[in-house]
């Protein structure tokens, strides 16, 4: 154990491995945040995934959390002192009343498999079990909770504690930006430079476009404070179209770069993200025509691919589209939930 490791901070986690030196504690604050980025990419690229943490990153994120409090929601899992990865809980509402109480972790790969995991799904679920106890008594309760394509470890712990997959979502990779479409914009549609006025307006309608989607909830003020959060967070980079006629926006896509995952990578990859169409502005190729726009904007910037994330399920037959416009799956996630007993 780290020598400043107080009584006060350890948390008892039932079941857990008798591993010398392993303890679980509270988190300490932003002193945290560079173990708590190793442990994240260690455990993310050992599942085969190209994402990448911060410190800047996860000072963002933990800012501004969302029905989760880091003083009782967060672990910290420490070996002989060395922070080796982290759980947390959080919980929200579908529009359709459904309470989703969700944990979700990251564990440094050599870690796996000796029972940690096993034991803070449980803690888990002890933890929402608390929090909902103070929720209205309405409605479905699930606890949820997701894997990676590779992280056999991680779906072989939810499957043995009851978990069953619901839904699926892919990465995919456009492996080159050559031969972009010319997709014409919509009649009576135009995109323009994004400015700071025009973003209470351009979230709303990216929420308005998602209600339709799966596991959608109904956002608060906090939500587009975090919104704003994301990392990167370049409208500059977006593509937005504008009715004329009526002022509002009517689809976008919210291109973004991160140089961080392209020097860790060693690549040029943008990304072609956050797609979205206003139910009015549907069938009409705005998609398509926003994204090809995406394309040749970051192949005028220097990157040589692009990649996005999709439901594999998306009512709106999103995964065709994205195959036509030339992406390919490279990684699939899957969501699980169980019944709160």
């Amino acid at each position: 154990m780290s020598t400043n490791t107080q009584t006060d901070e350890l948390i008892n986690v039932a079941g857990a491995p008798e591993i010398p030196g392993l303890r679980f504690r509270k988190f300490r604050g932003e002193v945290d945040f560079p173990g708590m980025a190793r442990a994240f990419n260690a455990s993310v690229h050992a599942d085969g995934g190209e994402r990448i943490s911060t410190i800047e990153s996860l000072s963002k994120t933990y800012s501004n959390l969302l029905h989760s409090d880091i003083s009782k929601d967060l672990v910290l899992i420490e070996v002989n002192g060395e922070l080796i990865g982290y759980k947390r809980v959080m919980w929200e509402v579908e529009l359709d009343g459904t309470r989703l109480y969700t944990h979700f972790g990251f564990l440094a790969p050599e870690w796996r498999g000796k029972g940690i995991g096993t034991a803070l799904v449980r803690h888990s679920e002890a933890r929402l079990r608390e929090i909902a106890s103070a929720h209205p008594d309405t409605g479905a309760r699930l606890f949820s909770s997701w894997a990676s394509g590779g992280s056999s470890t991680i779906q072989d712990v939810l499957k043995n504690e009851g978990y069953a997959p619901v839904r699926y979502g892919y990465d995919m990779v456009r492996p080159d930006l050559e031969n972009i479409p010319v997709v014409p914009m919509p009649e009576g549609l135009e995109t323009r430079p994004v400015r700071t006025e025009d973003l209470r307006l351009i979230w709303e309608a990216e929420v308005e476009a998602f209600r339709d989607h799966w596991g959608a909830i109904e956002p608060d003020e906090g939500d587009f404070v975090r919104w704003q959060n994301d990392t990167p967070f370049q409208p500059e980079y977006w593509q937005v179209a504008w009715d004329v006629a009526t002022n509002e926006p009517a689809g976008m896509v919210r291109t973004f770069i991160d140089e961080d995952q392209n020097r860790e990578f060693n690549r040029k990859r943008g990304y072609t993200e956050n797609i979205s169409v206003r139910r009015p502005y549907r069938r009409r190729s705005l998609a398509r025509a926003l994204m090809a726009r995406s394309f040749q904007l970051q192949k005028d910037l220097g990157m040589t691919e692009t990649a996005l994330s999709v439901d594999a399920q998306n009512p709106n037959g999103a995964l065709q589209l994205y195959e036509n416009m030339g992406f390919r799956v490279t990684q699939t996630e899957t969501s699980y939930r169980k019944p709160m007993a």
